[in-house]
């Protein structure tokens, strides 16, 4: 009966839902917030949960999606797709937990148009997870733009607050997003994530009048650390590991998130209004942890 009710809703979800991949771009302050190791946790519990994923990764460094798998190699060429000589299957590779990378950094992807690096979403994956890189300006890339939410990583610290929300300032002002998803990372309890997540949803309201959901919380375990040593992820090195609980929880609610319309890649007349730093920073619990 319960799996029945579940096949049900999902059918639904699927009528409701706009036809085609949801698309999430990953991103947050320049603190080392765990965004990329977010993208790939969420990426291994979403292919867990039997779902097509594509994670496009916009870095090239040490930093990126590729380095923290132990690189991905075999990948076609982004010339050749667009020129349309090879399909998607043959672009992105296929890695060991279940999902497909492809690597399109901003630096490879600069001579497409927007509508050209559309086509790397429209492929048959049911989820796209982007890691993406802001320009110098705060901006998402041309690809990126065209999400249906942006995630915000942060983590329970004051400077790390007060980044995520002028990451939030830039983008808005960018892209003139009205709503942003927040994953706050690396927590000692859920009651300070709440206390995180609602300083910044209040000081978001006031000063950008956008709005912030919640998009749930990650807890800081040592087991974490080490998946991140062996280069591994926690979901698949640690299943029972309380951070590989909360990335299967956040993946699991991300499914059943509404799908809202494409973003435009077309950007807004930047205004920057004044924020005291007070309100970033007096809130309790956000001052203790690294």
């Amino acid at each position: 009966m319960d799996k029945h009710v579940t096949d049900q809703a999902e059918g639904l979800r699927r009528l409701l839902a706009r036809s085609g991949s949801r698309v999430v771009a990953v991103t947050g302050g320049p603190s080392g917030v765990g965004r990329t190791s977010t993208v790939v946790n969420v990426a291994a519990a979403l292919a867990g949960l039997g779902k097509d994923v594509l994670v496009i990764d916009e870095s090239l460094g040490p930093n990126s999606v590729s380095a923290m798998l132990g690189g991905v190699h075999g990948a076609g060429s982004l010339r050749a797709f667009m020129n349309g000589e090879i399909g998607m299957d043959e672009l992105a590779v296929r890695i060991g937990l279940g999902f497909s990378v492809l690597a399109a950094s901003r630096e490879n992807c600069a001579g497409y148009s927007a509508a050209q690096l559309g086509m790397l979403l429209s492929g048959p994956a049911d989820v796209v997870l982007i890691d993406a890189r802001l320009d110098r300006q705060g901006a998402l890339s041309a690809l990126a733009a065209q999400a249906h939410d942006v995630m915000i990583v942060t983590r329970v610290a004051a400077q790390a607050i007060t980044e995520a929300y002028a990451c939030m300032k830039r983008l808005h002002y960018e892209h003139a997003i009205a709503q942003f998803r927040v994953l706050v990372n690396h927590v000692s309890s859920l009651a300070d994530a709440q206390t995180a997540f609602e300083n910044l949803a209040e000081v978001a309201g006031r000063y950008l009048t956008v709005s912030i959901e919640n998009a749930g919380c990650v807890a800081a375990d040592t087991l974490m650390e080490r998946s991140l040593e062996l280069g591994r992820c926690v979901v698949d090195a640690f299943a029972s590991a309380p951070s590989a609980r909360d990335y299967r929880h956040i993946a699991a609610e991300m499914l059943y998130w509404p799908m809202r319309p494409a973003m435009s890649p077309r950007r807004a007349a930047p205004v920057a209004p004044a924020v005291p730093a007070s309100a970033l920073t007096d809130a309790p619990a956000m001052g203790h942890h690294a």
